[in-house]
């Protein structure tokens, strides 16, 4: 193992990336987007990709079986904040948007969608009036993401009472109309069920028949890819999991096998893996 590499502090997650490095040709590589590849920034609107990410990316994709983006942003916009498309290298990288209802794959450069859940009209209406209702927030605003809607705290004057305040309402809400809500950092989405990182990572380890499987991710809606990797590893499947550090999300960090500081650790940690697997295969 390349020195630079950190080490896992789990023995599952070095048995998974020993496997990586040993079968690289069989290795999915999978990550969550804002919070992994990009930093948290106050307007969603404006993220973007770390500098480092995409040549990371380009380095380490030709040498394994696949790299997968997995986000709950729509695909195209996670493809245009990336910067991922027509990029050499990534030729097959996969981004799995809205947990797994859209899909781009840079081989085509389209995008592929199941149909909309006629709960995320309804709630798309009704939802400025009931936030009036449940009382005001200065600062919270609400994001459409197409096949769902979000409501953010971090700009209100007390983003952790706003967050907590909403939960339960926004969940009735979220219910009411056949949806689930998600909350993550200082965002609570309502989006429908069935719909999430878990579910879409193993549907796709599945179809590339991975070997092995890395998943990096920040915040409360990478939990259920997390067990998808737990599962995984319970069925024989070596898998690593890798926290995009943050203080806001024990719950990730304390799951995982290592922790990298954010989006700058996680570009980090994929040049030295790319030098790992091409120096195992020297």
């Amino acid at each position: 193992m390349v020195s630079s590499l950190p080490h896992p502090t789990t023995s599952a997650g070095r048995d998974g990336l020993a496997a990586l490095l040993a079968r690289p040709e069989k290795a999915v590589v999978a990550l969550d987007f804002d919070g992994t590849l990009a930093e948290i920034v106050p307007d969603p609107e404006q993220a973007r990709a770390h500098p480092g990410a995409v040549p990371a990316l380009a380095a380490l994709a030709p040498r394994i079986a696949s790299v997968a983006v997995v986000t709950g942003r729509p695909a195209g916009v996670a493809v245009r904040y990336g910067g991922f498309a027509g990029v050499p290298g990534l030729d097959h990288l996969v981004v799995l948007g809205h947990y797994g209802a859209e899909r781009w794959d840079a081989v085509t450069g389209t995008v592929q969608a199941s149909a909309v859940h006629p709960g995320v009209a309804s709630v798309r209406a009704e939802l400025p009036g009931f936030l009036d209702g449940v009382g005001a927030w200065p600062g919270t605003w609400i994001e459409e993401k197409g096949r769902a809607v979000a409501v953010h705290t971090r700009r209100s004057t007390d983003p952790e009472a706003a967050f907590e305040a909403l939960k339960a309402p926004l969940a009735d809400l979220a219910t009411r109309h056949g949806l689930v809500l998600e909350p993550g950092r200082m965002v609570l989405e309502l989006r429908p069920p069935g719909m999430d990182k878990g579910v879409a990572l193993a549907e796709y380890v599945r179809e590339v028949g991975a070997g092995s499987v890395l998943y990096a991710g920040d915040d409360l809606g990478d939990l259920p890819a997390f067990a998808a990797v737990e599962k995984l590893r319970s069925n024989g499947t070596p898998g690593l999991l890798v926290c995009s550090g943050s203080t806001e999300v024990h719950e990730l960090s304390d799951r995982a096998d290592l922790s990298v500081p954010g989006p700058q650790g996680v570009v980090r940690f994929l040049t030295d893996l790319a030098e790992a697997v091409r120096a195992a295969k020297a």
